[in-house]
């Protein structure tokens, strides 16, 4: 079975091609940039070759899906368009509906009726979605929403003190997300340690969440209705409390959906620390004595260990803390931060370990009761299982 996994920005296209026939081999990956705009690239890489970007301006993300599909086709990696057997999304936001599901109709309105809660994430996708359709009539689509890892933390933590109806009727509920990213830090953990049961999975990057993980299942998540929620991300506020946007109407007369975006494109990290957002960029900051920057630091790693602490409550302590994600990976400094004073829940980080980390290895000290990981996350290979799943029990159940 060969499933394509896509990656969809509001410019962008990412792909990878995974084969199950044997294994869980990955045939193909590649992608489109700046898409709707002049200028735009395309890199296809197959059969162990890596070849030079080339020039390709597509005019929407169909043009980008037909322009890949062709290249896939002339490196060899697909004997023809049509020899997929699914093209799978790893999709934001869905609402209760499926948590692994084709997409039809129903799946598409869906979508764009939380497009307000992922602006960033349910139009592009929506509308690539629609291209797929278009390009491949013949070719099963299935949608893995990121909030289905979520569906088992208990209603206690997925209700907000709101008027009920806010919930029964419009949805409005804690659903979290980067499902696809925290499974595998869950199935894989599992692979290396089995006697693990308790697990905290920081997934720090451009956007990050924790997540408590009790025998391989989500028990709490930091992000609640949107991906604009928990923790500071890049450019988004994380935990805000929305009586503010009343006082700031009222003093600039700004509107709703201008304060909105603002708050979802223009804040978080950003917007503290001064610079892009980006963690590299903070730290570079804060290492040269930039104030601002280093504050920023500060209120994440706070907002981090504030979730950490919460969920050593939840769990009963834990068996593993995870660190993944572009900065949860990358940064000794932000895991050596988050890790301080840990010691009374037996976690305690080796600082050598910690600086020397590369790829998927322990950061533990020999003293430390809990294992911490350092673990590069794989979502396309989860949604890539998820989408064959799906298909496999199809089949079953036609027969």
């Amino acid at each position: 079975m060969k499933v394509l996994v896509c990656n969809i920005g509001s410019t962008s296209f990412k792909f990878r091609l995974f084969d199950f026939a044997d294994g869980e081999a990955e045939l193909a990956s590649g992608g489109v940039d700046r898409i709707g705009s002049a200028g735009g690239t395309m890199t296809v890489r197959a059969g162990g070759r890596e070849p030079a970007p080339r020039d390709c301006d597509c005019a929407d993300h169909a043009q980008a899906v037909e322009a890949c599909m062709a290249a896939m086709v002339d490196a060899g990696a697909l004997p023809d368009a049509v020899a997929l057997d699914a093209v799978a999304f790893k999709a934001v936001m869905g609402g209760e509906g499926p948590p692994v599901t084709r997409v039809d109709e129903d799946v598409l309105r869906r979508m764009e009726y939380f497009a307000p809660v992922a602006p960033a994430h349910n139009p592009p996708y929506v509308a690539a979605m629609r291209g797929f359709r278009g390009a491949l009539p013949g070719t099963p689509l299935v949608a893995a929403f990121e909030t289905g890892f979520h569906r088992t933390i208990p209603a206690r933590r997925r209700l907000y003190a709101c008027p009920p109806e806010w919930a029964e009727s419009w949805g409005v509920r804690r659903y979290g997300f980067h499902g696809a990213s925290l499974r595998y830090v869950a199935e894989r953990t599992g692979e290396l340690a089995p006697d693990a049961r308790r697990v905290i999975a920081c997934h720090l990057g451009g956007s990050s969440s924790v997540c408590a993980i009790r025998d391989g299942r989500s028990a709490a998540t930091s992000m609640g209705f949107s991906a604009q929620s928990g923790l500071p991300q890049a450019t988004r506020v994380g935990d805000f409390d929305p009586f503010a946007l009343a006082v700031v109407a009222r003093e600039t007369g700004r509107g709703l959906d201008e304060m909105l975006e603002e708050l979802g494109g223009r804040s978080g990290l950003a917007a503290l620390s001064g610079t892009s957002g980006d963690m590299r960029d903070i730290e570079n900051a804060a290492t040269a004595g930039d104030e601002r920057a280093a504050a920023a630091i500060d209120v994440y790693v706070t907002a981090v260990r504030d979730y950490v602490g919460a969920y050593l409550v939840e769990l009963g302590g834990a068996d593993a803390l995870v660190f993944t994600g572009g900065i949860g990976q990358h940064s000794p400094r932000i895991r050596s931060r988050v890790c301080e004073g840990l010691t009374f829940a037996g976690i305690v980080l080796d600082a050598a370990r910690n600086a020397a980390a590369e790829g998927e290895c322990r950061v533990d000290a020999a003293d430390s009761a809990a294992a911490i990981w350092v673990m590069p996350t794989n979502e396309e290979l989860i949604v890539a299982r998820q989408a064959a799943g799906l298909l496999s029990e199809d089949d079953e159940v036609s027969d």
